[in-house]
């Protein structure tokens, strides 16, 4: 089929390749022209594991192109998927100007029969207004809209869209349905479930399904704030847990908190939305509270553990708002690095692959090239990001650059013994602290 997408951020990029792989001939097209330029020359603007490769292979196969120009990039084509951002108002509700400039872009270019795609993450009720934007713009054009929330996770992305656990399509036409069966039908034939809905339940399951999962994060790290108050271990607790079916594992790992694009600004707004529709959704302004509680709760201890923090310099590993990314768009860690900074601290921070855009985020922020010059001459060391290769950190080697042998860990990377055993003082999260020279 010919598919065109809108907007090639991490949801229209990833969809891309993804489609083209299926079989798919895929045009992407976006109004950044930093990032056209890019992808025109076959460069992907961020970062996400098998993504350049798949970008590589799937250009060579000429089933996918890119072109800045909507008017081309929009012709002929039988499905027009909007990738668009929907970030945040000061308000807190989506906001939807980019979703707006693609349904016109719609309107003006698109042929008959044509079905728009939304894909973005939007409040239930977009689609009518996207509907409504087309028709005032073309009253003559013949076509059908559907919604098609993405369940993409940075760092699995190509994995999560070639092997999805399952595909929504909300519509009501049976005409929409029919097109994306086909579409997708090679994944279906995989043994992926397709889920059919009306637009509205499609476009609120993606948002109830961002929140139910901050809201998990949140209670572990509130439970935390219980076990280290109690003595107990809230990682062994979340495993008791987690052996219950009916609750699971995932996402009851306490920390920092949550960060990222999709779960902050996705958390507020179903809570506006349920406002605007009359209902107050207190749970969700929670969670939220109890993210931030979480970061705060770990910078306590990095001045718990050197008592003032003016003129003390403290090593950061990890940048990305979780591992396996560039992305630094709402990271617990920089939001850590930022407080610590206003405090007095020197921060120096290394992340095998976000050094760059934390430096364009947090100018203040010492960017290290790896995890041993970060830590040199450093008070207290502190894990924000849990990447695997601060699982195997020579631990002497550590030390001996370390002015202080102290470390936090904000993700319960560390081996807690193995710490013990070279000496250093420990803060974990939700877990006893093991203290050198210090009284509990």
């Amino acid at each position: 089929m010919k598919v065109a997408v809108i907007g090639t951020g991490h949801v229209g990029l990833v969809t891309s390749v993804a489609l083209a792989a299926s079989g798919h001939h895929v045009v992407g097209t976006d109004a950044d022209p930093e990032k056209m330029s890019l992808l025109e020359r076959g460069i992907a603007p961020f970062y996400e594991p098998g993504l350049q490769e798949a970008l590589d292979s799937e250009t060579a196969a000429r089933r996918l192109s890119f072109n800045g120009d909507p008017r081309e990039a929009l012709v002929g084509a039988e499905i027009i998927f909007i990738c668009v951002g929907t970030p945040a108002r000061a308000n807190g509700n989506a906001n939807l100007v980019a979703i707006e400039r693609a349904a016109s872009d719609v309107a003006r270019y698109a042929a008959d029969g044509v079905v728009i795609v939304e894909k973005s993450t939007v409040p239930a009720g977009t689609a009518d207004r996207v509907r409504l934007t087309i028709q005032r713009e073309n009253p003559r054009l013949k076509f059908d809209v559907t919604s098609n929330p993405e369940f993409l996770r940075e760092s699995t992305a190509i994995e999560d869209m070639l092997r999805p656990s399952r595909i929504l399509v909300g519509s009501e036409s049976e005409r929409g349905f029919e097109v994306m069966r086909r579409l997708y039908e090679p994944l279906v034939r995989a043994g992926c479930p397709l889920l059919e809905t009306d637009i509205r339940t499609a476009e609120l399951a993606k948002h109830a399904s961002n929140a139910f999962l901050a809201l998990k994060i949140s209670f572990a790290n509130a439970l935390a704030r219980v076990c280290e108050r109690a003595s107990a271990d809230v990682v062994a607790v979340a495993d008791v847990m987690g052996a219950d079916p009916r609750i699971g594992r995932a996402f009851l790992d306490a920390g920092l908190g949550y960060g990222g694009y999709c779960f902050p600004k996705d958390v507020v707004a179903l809570e506006r939305l349920a406002t605007g529709l009359g209902y107050d959704f207190r749970l969700l302004k929670e969670v939220g509270r109890l993210n931030a509680e979480a970061m705060d709760a770990v910078a306590d201890k990095v001045e718990d553990a050197l008592w003032n923090l003016e003129d003390k310099r403290v090593a950061l590993l990890g940048l990305a708002y979780k591992p396996g990314t560039d992305d630094v768009r709402f990271s617990p860690s920089l939001a850590l690095a930022g407080r610590l900074l206003a405090s007095g601290a020197h921060v120096v921070g290394y992340d095998p692959r976000a050094g760059a855009n934390a430096k364009d985020e947090l100018p203040e922020l010492e960017v290290a090239n790896d995890a041993y010059a970060a830590a040199t001459g450093a008070h207290c060391l502190v894990v924000g990001t849990d990447w695997e290769e601060f699982r195997h950190l020579d631990l002497q080697r550590l030390k001996a650059v370390m002015a202080y042998p102290v470390v936090v860990d904000g993700r319960n990377a560390l081996d807690a013994a193995a710490l013990a055993v070279a000496g250093f003082t420990y803060y974990p999260v939700g877990r006893p602290p093991t203290l050198q020279g210090l009284h509990p």
